[in-house]
């Protein structure tokens, strides 16, 4: 905490002096928006400030910068590549090199023209779409339409531009086209299932509609979307671009540092301290699209299952109402429109990273904490008896209010196991994305005794080791770690610990990547009173510190690499740190002092064992299989617009995930069990340990875990 002390104090240090150059430097351009030119010129200097004065790897105020940020705010600008056109960011080109100047100057004609060229662009693409959506679009032409902007250039012209609508009007045409159909389908068979079940004599309650009518239906749905998307685009003033704009500066530091707009922070609150009530899904944006940032333990997401981080969200339907698209609507729009009260349904229809597409109903519910908090289990085996813990997220009592913390729920169940027998344990960090450092520490010295578990440096001075205090072993006997790409943070930290102390095997796929430590800062906090009239500004969550193992190396990038590798559909198409944009490098400092575990697991010999065993395993090499035909289709972006060859294309993805379900009800059994209490069961504990050991028992990756602790005892 000193590190961060002393970058808050530089931080603050430093803006009164910059504070006061400001108003001299001011020079305010002509502009006809309703933000003050005053505002543009402090609020992207102070963030710029910030982040130069107290991020842990700052960038150089420069042509490179410059350009980083002009890439990545074109992207939030017209990521899809819907409106603008090439003379147009010809125009915007001028200021490639110069942003970095303007904002040393005070100046914000780039902001200003960009905000110009999109506002009109945007105002001649909404008479095309509504032209275009007139007439039917006919389906058996061999022609594409290619999904990633990344692929495309900016139209060449006004032409091009219209052609491209064209197709991506056609396009989610075609996709509501496809889904009238199953569901046509699927009433008529429905129909004729209660018209044989019923006296001779009854009809069929559903009309039949013509492949016209359905298209039209298809139209308007369509149609319908995009005059709600204009209409949330109209209400995009200066402002929301000014906040784009300093959000794309912070971003080109690293992807977790960011700027809040006011209201933008107060939603972030309520994620973190607000009464989870809802779906329990964190949404986040990226290119357009709706994304699945994370799923919150315990939430209805959570105990329903088939929601993942890393869908995306196509369409929102409130119950059997007809769903609303939500691709390019304004993030505050699809949140409302997803939350909801206790009770009620929401159908997602979601994009997999398989490209697959899937409906999803949940009922919204609040967070049952119980099933926030590490679950223990034993699983009998081969007349083994290994112990199972899972921790959802390194959960803490920040305040002191006789909360829970999870390192010591661990300690319980860990003494649970003991007592039940256990003779090795699977600790599973898959799917825990972090949480509180100090928890991870602690638990890192459950199973080994007091010494440094891992090294926090900030830019300035030298990094700082942070140890376990406490020499006693809660459990000293076998150990496997199953991590995956979503195992982040802390969950990186704990297994960076175990596997540096030889202290267990890490098994699984390699882990998320981030190695860094966020901060907020109140912008106004910062600001004078003579900046009162422009306020609110904000905040700023920016990065001060990053994480290293004892051994010296950074999770950040890399993550970490697990002694032995499982084959994981999810981790597979997931994304990781380093599929994001500018993530900070790799890197290491010098190893702390510390011993090693006395009784060393022959990881060698496991791996190999481990490894035969997978490759003859039939479960893993249809998994395999599925994987690779699964990231094929993820990396296919060009979709045919052709009806029919359109929906072979997902009726063979509909079948792998169809094959992977087999595949799982095909795998052996693993013979799990809750572990015995004192306590008496009531009905609703039974049901959600039910829930708990139901997945277990046909877990692939758990079932090799515990093999490789069998070849260990």
């Amino acid at each position: 905490m000193a590190s961060f002390r002393s970058s808050l104090g530089f931080f603050s240090a430093l803006l009164p002096g910059f504070l006061v150059v400001l108003p001299g430097s001011f020079a305010p351009p002509a502009t006809s928006g309703d933000v003050p030119p005053q505002k543009k010129e402090v609020q992207v200097g102070i963030v710029t400030q910030g982040l130069s004065v107290a991020h842990v790897q700052p960038e150089q105020l420069n042509d490179a910068f410059s350009q980083r940020v002009f890439k990545l705010y074109l992207e939030h600008l017209d990521g899809s590549k819907r409106f603008l056109l090439q003379p147009d960011i010809a125009q915007l080109k001028r200021y490639e090199t110069g942003i970095d100047d303007e904002i040393k100057q005070g100046k914000h004609e780039f902001l200003d023209l960009s905000t110009q060229l999109i506002n009109q662009r945007v105002l001649e693409a909404q008479s095309i779409y509504r032209e275009l959506l007139q007439q039917p679009f006919e389906f058996t032409a061999q022609e594409t339409f290619e999904t990633d902007p990344d692929k495309v250039p900016y139209a060449a012209d006004a032409a091009a531009r219209r052609e491209r609508w064209r197709r991506l009007l056609k396009y989610q045409t075609m996709l509501r086209l496809s889904e009238l159909m199953d569901e046509q389908s699927r009433q008529q068979t429905k129909s004729l299932a209660s018209a044989k079940a019923k006296p001779s004599g009854a009809t069929l309650s559903a009309p039949v509609r013509t492949p016209a009518q359905l298209e039209a239906d298809a139209r308007k749905q369509v149609l319908k979307y995009y005059d709600e998307w204009f209409s949330d685009l109209r209400q995009t003033d200066e402002n929301d671009r000014l906040n784009e704009f300093t959000n794309s500066i912070a971003n080109t530091f690293d992807p977790h540092s960011e700027y809040f707009a006011p209201k933008d922070k107060t939603n972030f609150d309520l994620a973190l301290t607000g009464r989870l009530e809802g779906t329990g899904a964190q949404l986040s944006e990226k290119d357009g699209q709706i994304v699945v940032a994370a799923i919150v333990p315990g939430s209805a997401s959570y105990r329903q299952g088939e929601l993942k981080v890393g869908d995306i969200i196509q369409r929102v339907g409130q119950g059997a109402a007809e769903p609303v698209a939500v691709e390019g609507l304004r993030m505050d729009k699809v949140v409302q429109l997803v939350r909801g009260p206790k009770g009620t349904e929401v159908r997602l229809t979601v994009k997999k990273p398989d490209a697959s597409v899937k409906v999803i109903s949940i009922i919204r519910d609040v967070v049952v904490l119980e099933e926030t908090y590490a679950q223990s289990a034993l699983i009998n085996q081969g007349g083994k008896k290994i112990g199972y813990i899972m921790l959802p997220s390194f959960y803490a009592d920040f305040n002191n209010n006789g909360g829970r913390n999870s390192a010591q729920d661990v300690r319980q169940e860990l003494e649970k196991l003991k007592k039940a027998g256990a003779q090795a344990v699977v600790l599973d960090l898959r799917f825990n994305g972090g949480g509180s450092l100090p928890d991870a520490v602690e638990m890192a010295g459950l199973f080994m005794a007091s010494g440094p578990m891992v090294q926090v440096k900030s830019r300035q001075g030298r990094a700082e080791l942070i140890k376990d205090p406490d020499p006693q072993v809660q459990y000293d006997g076998p150990l496997a770690v199953l991590v995956n790409k979503y195992s982040a943070s802390a969950s990186e930290i704990l297994a960076g610990a175990i596997q540096d102390y030889k202290r267990g095997v890490i098994l699984g796929n390699t882990t998320y990547g981030k190695g860094t430590v966020q901060r907020i800062f109140d912008l106004d906090n910062m600001l004078n009173a003579e900046f009162n009239k422009l306020k609110p500004f904000g905040s700023l969550k920016l990065t001060i510190q990053k994480y290293y193992r004892v051994n010296g190396s950074s999770t950040q990038f890399k993550g970490v690499t697990p002694d032995i590798m499982v084959p994981d559909a999810y981790s597979a198409l997931a994304d990781g740190e380093q599929d994001t944009d500018f993530p900070l490098p790799w890197d290491e400092i010098a190893p702390a002092a510390y011993q090693p575990w006395s009784s060393v697991p022959p990881v060698a010999k496991l791996a190999a064992a481990s490894q035969q065993r997978v490759a003859a395993n039939p479960s893993f090499k249809l998994l395999t299989e599925a994987v690779q035909t699964m990231a094929q289709r993820q990396k296919t972006t060009q979709v045919s617009l052709n009806l029919a060859a359109y929906r072979t294309e997902l009726q063979a993805g509909q079948a792998t995930n169809e094959k992977l379900k087999q595949l799982q009800q095909q795998a052996p059994t693993l013979e799990v069990s809750a572990v015995a209490t004192a306590t008496p069961a009531d009905s609703t504990l039974s049901s959600r340990t039910a829930r708990f050991l139901k997945p277990l028992r046909k877990d692939l990756t758990l079932q090799e875990a515990v093999a490789v602790l069998q070849d260990e005892l």
